[in-house]
């Protein structure tokens, strides 16, 4: 497992009181970083994994929000800044999912699908953006999904496609909009991973991601020595290519 040095850094990682989210605040946690564990309706989850990562000897607060409204966002930034300073490691990790043909797909899931994971990635580095202006470093990773970068859709889970294709767009977008900076921007993008809500019959290497997969592909753009790479889109697929989905 690769060991960036995170001490004195403060991270926030979206949607972090469960599943890959809070696999992934704890590897920061791990490797010296300060933590904001963020959650929308779960307090008492996210309070947990907060005393898991003080076990790492870090200070580490729970924050509450709305990853899809403009003020929600603001006031969960602001309570970080707060408690630990400006964040700079973010990680948008909050994505929902709803594997179902798209007729059947109500509008109310439809959107929250797009907002949650296009919008709600928009509105956190976008309010993550100043601060680390300020301090003259940042980092900000991007969940994707492995097919995003090659546009591949279904009928099936159709405005998640969508979603995730406009999280890799916007990761370039801003990766070149910060080039004269010292903040990168980058994507990590699985395909299936150990808590996932499906499961296909057949997968790479015969079997989903690990959580500690997930925690290694983000941990690279985290590297000292990683500040050359920005705009990238790490898969986390197991060499899964696929002609249609």
């Amino acid at each position: 497992m690769i060991e960036p040095d995170l001490s004195g850094r403060t991270a926030l990682v979206t949607g972090s009181a469960k599943g890959v989210g809070r696999e992934l605040l704890l590897s920061l946690a791990e490797r010296g970083a300060s933590v904001a564990v963020h959650y929308n309706t779960s307090p008492d989850a996210a309070e947990e994994v907060a005393s898991a990562a003080r076990e790492h000897d870090v200070e580490a607060v729970t924050v509450q929000g709305d990853v899809t409204d403009p003020s929600a966002v603001g006031e969960l930034f602001s309570a970080v800044e707060a408690d630990l300073g400006s964040v700079e490691i973010l990680v948008n990790n909050v994505g929902a999912f709803a594997p179902t043909h798209w007729e059947e797909i109500d509008f109310e899931t439809w959107n929250l699908v797009l907002e949650t994971n296009l919008n709600g990635t928009y509105l956190c580095s976008k309010r993550a953006l100043p601060g680390m202006r300020e301090n003259d470093w940042g980092r900000i990773v991007n969940v994707g999904y492995a097919s995003a970068d090659r546009l591949l859709v279904a009928p099936k889970n159709f405005p998640y496609f969508v979603a995730k294709a406009g999280v890799i767009m916007f990761t370039r977008m801003l990766a070149a909009d910060t080039q004269d900076t010292e903040i990168t921007v980058n994507a990590i993008s699985p395909y299936v991973v150990e808590n996932s809500d499906v499961f296909p019959e057949d997968l790479p290497r015969g079997r989903a991601a690990s959580f500690e997969d997930m925690s290694q592909a983000m941990l690279v753009f985290l590297e000292e020595g990683s500040d050359y790479l920005s705009g990238q889109n790490l898969a986390v697929d197991g060499g899964w290519r696929p002609e249609r989905i």
